[in-house]
């Protein structure tokens, strides 16, 4: 039998949510470390940086679609008209998918250590190639999520 020790999350009202530009939905960092199952091993402070970063990266991301909404009159995203699942608009959940799927993708990337890894027949290796699966996994769910925040098509192909 073995025994894996995992950090407790910060006690409740810790962490504020983070702040976001007006147009895009502000992140609730205990909901988002409760739907990702977030333990404590990610400091109050590391997850804050994060979520910054996401937010900072996907709403650039999609700051021209986001200027057009503006544009036709739609206040903040939660207005663009969009079908509603739970009495939410699909765009906000789209969204906070972006953002839950680039906070997952740096967590993973920053704890990425090699001093940790199990040592001899090859562990270190195939637990890396895990650790990198699950990056490239994230980052797709995060390319996925902006296209479908845009109702644009997930895949791009071009004919050479």
């Amino acid at each position: 039998m073995s025994f894996v020790a995992t950090a407790n999350p910060p006690a409740r009202g810790a962490e504020p949510a983070v702040a976001n530009d007006g147009w895009f939905p502000d992140i609730e960092r205990e909901q988002l470390r409760k739907d990702i199952r977030l333990d404590g091993t990610a400091t109050v402070e590391r997850l804050a940086i994060a979520v910054e970063a996401a937010m900072a990266s996907v709403n650039a991301e999609l700051q021209e679609w986001a200027a057009e909404q503006r544009a036709a009159g739609h206040a903040k995203l939660a207005d663009v008209p969009a079908p509603q699942v739970g009495g939410k608009s699909i765009k906000v959940m789209q969204y906070r998918n972006a953002i839950y799927w680039y906070v997952q993708a740096a967590l993973a990337e920053a704890y990425r250590d090699m001093d940790t890894l199990p040592q001899g027949d090859g562990k270190g290796a195939r637990v890396q190639a895990a650790l990198d699966g699950r990056v490239e996994g994230f980052q797709q769910q995060l390319r996925w999520a902006i296209a479908d925040v845009q109702s644009r098509s997930r895949v791009i192909a071009a004919l050479l």
